[in-house]
């Protein structure tokens, strides 16, 4: 039976739940207390329909259709148009005008699109960004550029186009490019229905996987990220569910806004990485929250990057007064590769946290230690669909429990390669296990460059092969040192490995803000962060770093998506390119 797709379950919900609100969009640029405009189901259809009779008429079935545009409702059904038309859509973010993008420039060089969809406000500096490109470029036409507001959206102007063979790929999620080039990930219909299905599964299992009727999703997360876009877009869709969406320029200018808006929904359901969980706590006032309730609050994901089991603590804490509990917290692991998701705990209790004995952690051997005597991990729950092996990278054989090695992935929700990049594709998608054990399928896995191991059937991950420290001979995982100095300054921190007399060692970036009224007090605040930061380092790892960076909030250069770019912070230090605060 085949699954159901984005654009029959959006044809049915137009005929079936035509006034009823499907996404709201509160627009914080116009007006610093917002200004809010909804779409029900039939215009979200009827508009999808018009912009894909405006796309057919350029270019042809298969082609791409690049998504340029600010944060909002015309992003959405210039999306589902794109899709609609038979074209395979690849949602970005709208270039810094007067600024070369370099993963813009990547992905239109790899993608080649014939059409680029995009807003009235941004257009003129979007055509501007295409004809520079196409001078530099040997593509034999430039795309047409859409404003997709400057359509008759609303108007009778004929049906869907009839698609005969409609591509395979429904749109390229672009990887965030932490550790590489961005590659297209290539995602269909049948990823989105299966993935979809996976996580309501694991989310609401006491309920088989229904969400309740009265969910409303709420988001700020960027809709050309791949967490932002199931949220945002594709499970409204899928689920029939309210959404309530502002942009993520918005949520930074005023965290408390996403917090306000989970407490008005009904049923909140929303996601959010790590980072934003730290703003959050920071940055929201209890005056901000007079008269708010996150009482009804189903479900908080944390995701994308590296969740730390402080920062949930803090959260939870912080929120307590106002009716947040820590079962609301919901733990996920995930990528672009899977959809979006891949593993959660099903427990509807507080996130479950172990400690695990750092040296042998680092050696390779997961054993568990008294809380707070090890390294801290979060549990992600007991994997079912998709299906979830430990295998080690090298030698292809599955590990026992306890044992780190890679994680491999396979389900329906897993992608079929990345755009244009066979030889990627064959090593990232293709992995076979050797001698797989009963009940295991030899292949093809996919090889997700994320480290961890099964205890007690429940999955636990430490990080990044690529991102693995060799220090002085040892393994040590960086998020994990990461975590240990953030417990300190609550900062983002970048942990880098540097050749040093033909030895590597370690050297931490930390962002840190100013404290202090005088230089005096300021001198003292960094020397009592390094002292404190050296300290946890050496007793938490054993580990004397060569160098601490302090560094103004926002100087570590980071993805899209909010991951540390490691490799960047690399090239930054050793060309003492970081403006160094404490110098």
């Amino acid at each position: 039976m085949p699954l159901p797709s984005i654009l029959s379950v959006l044809r049915e919900r137009a005929g079936l739940q035509s006034d009823d609100i499907a996404f709201t969009y509160t627009d914080y640029d116009r007006d610093w207390d917002g200004v809010s405009e909804s779409l029900t189901w039939s215009q979200a259809y009827r508009r999808a329909v018009n912009v894909a009779l405006e796309v057919s008429k350029q270019g042809s079935i298969g082609d791409r259709a690049v998504i340029l545009a600010p944060q909002g409702l015309s992003y959405i059904v210039a999306f589902i148009g794109a899709i609609q038309a038979g074209r395979i859509a690849v949602p970005l973010s709208v270039p810094q005008v007067g600024s070369h993008d370099e993963r813009v420039s990547a992905v239109f060089a790899d993608t080649t699109p014939s059409v680029i969809l995009t807003t009235s406000e941004v257009a003129p500096s979007v055509a501007e960004y295409v004809a520079e490109l196409k001078s530099s470029s040997t593509a034999p036409t430039a795309p047409v550029v859409i404003a997709v507001d400057a359509l008759d959206l609303d108007g009778r102007n004929g049906s869907a186009p009839r698609l005969k063979d409609a591509p395979a790929t429904a749109y390229l999620q672009y990887t965030s490019g932490s550790t590489r080039v961005p590659a297209g990930v290539m995602i269909s219909e049948d990823n989105l229905a299966a993935n979809f299905k996976q996580l309501m599964t694991d989310y609401f299992p006491e309920r088989g996987g229904m969400a309740p009727p009265d969910t409303t999703l709420v988001t700020w997360l960027p809709f050309y990220h791949d967490m932002g876009l199931m949220l945002g877009v594709i499970a409204p869709i899928l689920g029939g569910f309210h959404t309530e969406i502002t942009s993520p320029t918005a949520f930074l200018q005023r965290p408390a806004r996403w917090i306000q808006a989970m407490a008005k929904a009904s049923s909140a359901y929303s996601a959010a990485p790590n980072f934003a969980f730290e703003l959050a706590i920071r940055k929201t006032s209890d005056d901000d929250m007079i008269g708010y309730d996150l009482s009804n609050v189903l479900t908080i994901v944390s995701g994308s990057e590296r969740v730390h089991p402080a920062t949930l603590k803090r959260f939870g804490d912080r929120f307590a007064p106002f009716g947040f509990r820590g079962s609301m917290m919901t733990p996920s692991y995930g990528m672009a590769e899977a959809t979006v998701y891949v593993a959660t705990r099903e427990t509807r209790d507080a996130p479950q946290v172990v400690d695990f004995d750092s040296e042998k952690l680092a050696a390779g051997t997961a054993a568990r230690v008294a809380t707070g005597s090890g390294s801290p991990l979060l549990s992600y729950g007991v994997p079912k669909s998709p299906v979830v092996r430990i295998v080690a990278p090298d030698t292809r054989v599955e590990c026992e429990a306890n044992t780190v090695g890679e994680i491999w992935v396979r389900g329906d929700n897993v992608a079929a390669g990345y755009w244009n990049k066979p030889e990627e594709t064959a090593r990232t998608f293709g992995g076979m296990i050797v001698d797989p054990s009963p009940g295991t399928a030899a292949g093809p896995w996919l090889r997700t460059g994320d480290l961890g191991f099964m205890s007690d059937d429940e999955l636990f991950i430490v990080g990044r092969i690529k991102d693995l420290l060799i220090v002085y001979g040892r393994n040590h995982y960086a998020e994990d040192i990461e975590a240990t100095v953030q417990e300190i300054t609550h900062g983002r921190v970048a942990a880098i490995s540097i050749p040093v007399d033909h030895t590597e060692k370690l050297v931490t970036i930390i962002e840190l803000k100013k404290r202090g009224a005088s230089d005096d007090e300021v001198k003292q605040q960094f020397s009592v962060v390094k002292k404190d930061v050296s300290s946890a380092i050496l007793t938490s790892h054993g580990l004397n770093p060569a160098d601490l960076v302090l560094v103004a909030p926002g100087t570590i250069p980071t993805t899209t998506s909010g991951k540390i770019r490691r490799a960047s912070c690399v090239e930054l230090y050793r060309a003492e390119q970081f403006a160094r605060l404490d110098v």
